[in-house]
């Protein structure tokens, strides 16, 4: 188990999940509760790709960015393309705390033209982030990481291949 978890809200659409984390930046920087490294959002285009942008901090030490977790919370044949399927298919297996039901609830969610924000929070900021995002409008829920997982992830794929 990682001392992180993945912070998900999935709002009505991108331009409410880029105002909600613009105030969530604000959130963080305005506290010292809260010290956001790692926070962007996952949207399907009009064509059915899937589209990251990063707007928090590029680099969080040690583990995957903020634009991996993303892309590997949908099904592996929507990224394969992007990022390599054998690579995401064995890190799909890894420890994010999503199950297939999350993954395919996810992708219908973003098939409905919604966005999701994604934040790697640490674990005791993580229900903070989650209350913020809920007041912000967002639906939000947390899942634990596996430490392997993300050490894993940030070792084999370049962090270029995630943004779009």
């Amino acid at each position: 188990m990682s001392d992180k978890q993945v912070v998900l809200a999935v709002f009505d659409d991108e331009a409410a999940a880029d105002a909600a984390v613009n105030q969530v930046k604000s959130w963080d920087k305005a506290t010292d509760e809260i010290k956001l490294s790692s926070i962007g959002v996952l949207v399907m285009d009009d064509r059915g790709k899937i589209k990251t942008h990063k707007m928090g901090a590029r680099s969080m030490g040690k583990g995957a960015g903020i634009g991996l977790i993303l892309v590997m919370l949908t099904p592996v044949g929507l990224v394969a393309g992007t990022v390599g399927g054998a690579v995401l298919g064995r890190l799909h297996r890894k420890g994010l705390g999503l199950d297939e039901s999350d993954r395919d609830r996810i992708t219908a969610e973003l098939e409905q033209g919604r966005a999701v924000v994604g934040v790697l929070a640490p674990e005791d900021q993580s229900t903070m982030i989650k209350d913020k995002l809920t007041e912000l409008g967002g639906d939000a829920e947390a899942h634990d990481t596996e430490e392997a997982a993300l050490e894993e992830a940030a070792k084999e794929v370049p962090a270029q291949a995630t943004s779009a």
